[in-house]
């Protein structure tokens, strides 16, 4: 990229007139944090103890069917359980259901509870149970996000007491790792019907723990749940979830010893983390990306041609090295990239000022065009991608005001309204449920507007089909269109970063960025005593 050449990240951002509140981050690491490792160490599980984990944004709701960011999704996960979870490798496993079967057109899907399920308070869970916490989170005046994440499911009925029976509008290859969505938890039947709205602040679960206490800005606290299914786990006696907005003051307070685990570093702070004794830096691949999000329905991303002159103005090897400090790999404005199954390996782009002025032009934009980027600061990335493109984008002819707020007034006046802002998503369990949540026409967040219909046959055909070729070729075509035709841009996808102390054992960083699997981990001799 031409406008960055000769200059390392801390230059090229002090040179840029930086928003208040934009991070400078450091150009390069050290080898330790390059060679961080995806897992604290493993060994025989060690029972007892209180996990103190950190988070970097306020816990708003504890109603699972409503989680919308990763601390949400950690509570939900802790206090409640669904019918499958995800493994490290993206596959459905076994949760509250003990067994699943397809017929053989994939649109009836027979489960068996496990036996003797019961809920926190003791209650017995049964399959009417989860017939009317699915009902739930597929009524749209409940607006839970899992509403079109977890498959085109017509209907469900309990056979007895341990069975149910889903059946599929059309059929769906992927329903059993659909129903491991963060927020596709199974509450009781008379809360899913009756008392829904209790769960803002109350947990009625069947997870792992159960809930002590619950100060959504400050700490959450969880103990072992008695009736949980699996009487071996959790090895942990309790978590306790700390909330620090400040990224400097978290990596200090887990330096220090005051918390065991990051669930998220930032960039800025892994070198810090990495170097400091007693501490294990943690990273792994994942298909996080960030994208910009251009209304389609709107002047002037309405025309394809002005999406498609923006894209043309992106380095994408130097969105990587300046937002996310080499802790990722280039996108190429679809949201698939190589961790994903059937990811389609297209004609890399690269900049071309010249044919992105043209394009403008032909737009009807001869002397360039004035736009305003809307960016939260949570996470800090997003104003640093902000930033980065508008100076990428100058010699194409944009001239973008990056404007920078608070995440909460973002999520209630810009998310899945505004016409160009950046958005920030974990990876996806599969090709579906990224696109079906973010691109198709009856995406659930469908926040470019971009409506087309070619695509929407091709993701559609592909969830219908158990062959793996044509399930390549039908998802090839549906990242070509969004290649070509770029409804967001997509310049990067990161690698997750987190750390914890040494003495926190079976934990592993997940590459879905939304799961965590506490239950599986635990605490050696050596950690601080604490009582749940």
């Amino acid at each position: 990229m031409r406008a960055m050449k000769g200059l390392n990240r801390r230059q090229f951002i002090a040179s840029s007139a930086v928003l208040t509140g934009a991070a400078t981050l450091p150009w390069s690491l050290p080898a330790s944090a390059a060679q961080a490792a995806s897992a604290t160490p493993g060994g025989s599980p060690r029972r007892g103890g209180v996990l103190r984990v950190s988070v970097d944004q306020a816990v708003s709701m504890l109603n699972p069917h409503q989680a919308r960011v990763n601390p949400e999704y950690l509570m939900a996960e802790l206090l409640y359980s669904g019918l499958t979870r995800l493994t490290q490798e993206m596959k459905a496993e076994a949760d509250l259901a003990l067994s699943w079967q397809a017929s053989e057109d994939l649109t009836q899907w027979t489960f068996t509870l496990r036996p003797n399920l019961k809920f926190s308070d003791g209650s017995p869970l049964t399959a009417a149970d989860v017939v009317a916490s699915l009902q739930a989170l597929l009524d749209p005046k409940n607006a839970s996000p899992a509403l079109h994440n977890i498959g085109p499911i017509a209907r469900v009925s309990a056979k007895d007491a341990t069975t149910l029976l889903i059946e599929t509008a059309s059929p769906y290859a992927d329903l059993p790792v659909m129903l491991a969505y963060p927020a596709a938890k199974v509450i009781p039947a008379a809360i899913a019907q009756g008392q829904y709205t209790s769960l803002t602040k109350a947990a009625f679960g069947a997870g792992p723990f159960q809930l002590v206490s619950y100060d959504p800005e400050r700490k959450i606290v969880v103990k072992r749940n008695p009736h949980y299914y699996d009487p071996t786990r959790p090895y942990l006696d309790g978590v306790e979830v700390v909330v620090y907005p400040d990224g400097l003051a978290e990596s200090s307070a887990l330096i220090s010893g005051d918390s065991d685990l990051m669930l998220s570093a930032q960039s800025s702070e892994f070198a810090r983390l990495s170097a400091s004794s007693g501490v294990l830096p943690l990273r792994v691949a994942s298909g996080q990306f960030l994208n910009v999000n251009m209304g389609c329905d709107q002047k002037p991303f309405n025309d394809p041609r002005v999406r498609q002159a923006l894209a043309l103005c992106v380095d994408r090897q130097a969105s990587v090295d300046f937002v996310a400090d080499g802790f990722g790999s280039p996108g190429n404005d679809t949201p698939i990239n190589a961790a994903y199954p059937y990811f389609a390996d297209l004609t890399k782009k690269a900049v071309d000022y010249g044919k992105a002025k043209g394009l403008l032009a032909a737009a009807g934009y001869p002397n360039g065009l004035d736009i305003t980027l809307i960016a939260s600061d949570k996470p800090a990335t997003r104003t640093q991608l902000g930033i980065a493109l508008r100076e990428m984008a100058k010699p194409g002819g944009f001239r973008i005001n990056v404007q920078t707020m608070a995440h909460s007034t973002y999520l209630d006046q810009v998310w899945k309204k505004g016409n160009f802002y950046v958005g920030f998503y974990n990876m996806q369990p599969t090709q579906d449920a990224v696109f079906s949540l973010l691109y198709t026409s009856t995406a659930a967040w469908n926040e470019t507007r971009w409506n087309n219909a070619e695509f929407d046959r091709a993701v559609s055909a592909a969830r219908q089909t158990k062959n793996d070729a044509q399930r390549a070729a039908l998802y090839g075509t549906a990242q070509r269109l969004m290649h070509d035709e770029v409804p967001s841009l997509i310049p990067v996808f990161f690698d997750l970063l987190a750390a914890s102390r040494d003495y926190v054992g079976g934990y592993q960083l997940h590459p879905r960025g939304a799961v965590f699997r506490l239950d599986h981990s635990w605490l050696t001799a050596n950690a601080p005593v604490r009582t749940a």
